[in-house]
């Protein structure tokens, strides 16, 4: 998916999108839950407080 098309979808600019994949910009509130709402998954599957572990990590065990 294209930050464009996302952008649009949740109603925001498309850099918006690129600065929140980046950890360049904290989304509101409101913004957190059309994204989530979007991609059908819970808040806290897309955004925390903590860092995520790279899905590499979880897919094949490794453990830093």
């Amino acid at each position: 998916m294209s930050r464009q098309a996302l952008a649009e979808a949740v109603g925001v600019h498309y850099q918006t999108i690129g600065y929140i994949e980046r950890g360049q910009y904290n989304p509101s509130l409101d913004l957190a839950l059309k994204v989530a709402r979007f991609f059908g998954l819970p808040v806290e599957a897309l955004f925390s407080l903590e860092p995520f572990q790279p899905l590499t990590d979880e897919v094949y065990g490794r453990k830093q």
